[in-house]
This record gives structure tokens, sequence and C-alpha cells, in this order.
């Protein structure tokens, strides 16, 4: 399929320049015809919070919050309910 750039609605011509034209071409002919908002984080909470209590050492609370943008506060609960949960289990 021969494409001419110039004549791509500005969406299409927007991906075509982020991933090329090979790329674009698939992602046309995935989702033609459909709306789609992409969430304004790119992790999902419930992975994200399974992971943040798998790597809090009880000192790396500000590199958690950089690393996976999500605020202090936030991660603070996450670990908070991790710990009253496991408190209920014993």
């Amino acid at each position: 399929m021969e494409i001419e750039i110039e004549l791509l609605q500005e969406s299409y011509a927007q991906l075509n320049e982020i991933v090329g034209t090979e790329q674009m071409i698939k992602i046309f002919e995935l989702y033609r015809g459909r709306q789609i908002s992409f969430p304004m984080r790119l992790y999902d909470r419930k992975k994200v919070s399974q992971q943040i209590i798998e790597e809090y050492d009880g000192h790396n609370l500000a590199q958690l919050t950089q690393k996976y943008d999500y605020s202090q506060r936030w991660i603070r609960q996450i670990i908070q309910n991790d710990r009253q949960s496991r408190g209920k289990q014993a």
C-alpha cells in the first residue's frame, strides 16, 4: 500500500511522524473508526500497588514516587493498608 503522507488526516500524520509509516498503518488497521482515550497515568494502579509493596524497603518512598509517578500520600496509604492486612492475617 503506497501512502501519500501529505494527504493524511492530522492524527495519522502525527502517528506517522512518531512511529513511522509501517507502524502507523498497523495502528490504522487495528483501531480505525474507534474512539480511543489514553489514561493520564502510564501505569495501572492495582499493578503498581503490588509492585510498591514488593519494592518498598522502608527508606525508598521518594524513589518509588518518582519511578511510578504517584503521590507519596498514595504510596504511604498502600504500604499502610498492606501492613494492616498482614496484621489481620497473623
